[in-house]
């Protein structure tokens, strides 16, 4: 199975993209192909060397917990309306596109939105 998370939120400010990463990293330990796209705000999940207080959630190490198994794919629009680079991102992220959005949707058994 095929499964598309769409994130929108930043990492840190709401729990959308937290949990949306915990669907995505609990799917990633299943026999399922999961992608997760981040869009609008989003992008800024996969900046590279995020300092949390200790004991809060860290976005980044839940990102490379779903490349692993998994695909990260970054709106490369997005990504330049926000000044955030390719040398930023984490690493096995990826900029992407929409049309490859479109692609990615089309082929997805399932597309969950967050």
């Amino acid at each position: 199975m095929n499964i598309l998370i769409i994130l929108n939120d930043p990492p840190y400010g709401t729990e959308r993209s937290y949990n949306g990463l915990r669907l995505a990293k609990a799917l990633s330990k299943t026999d399922t192909n999961v992608t997760a796209f981040l869009m609008a705000d989003a992008v800024v999940c996969a900046k590279r060397g995020q300092k949390v207080p200790q004991g809060f959630y860290n976005i980044e190490l839940m990102l490379k917990s779903v490349t692993r198994k998994g695909e990260v794919l970054l709106c490369g629009t997005c990504m330049d309306a926000r000044g955030f680079t390719d040398d930023e991102i984490v690493q096995d992220a990826q900029r992407s596109t929409m049309a490859e959005l479109a692609e990615r949707t089309l082929s997805a058994d399932k597309v969950l939105v967050f």
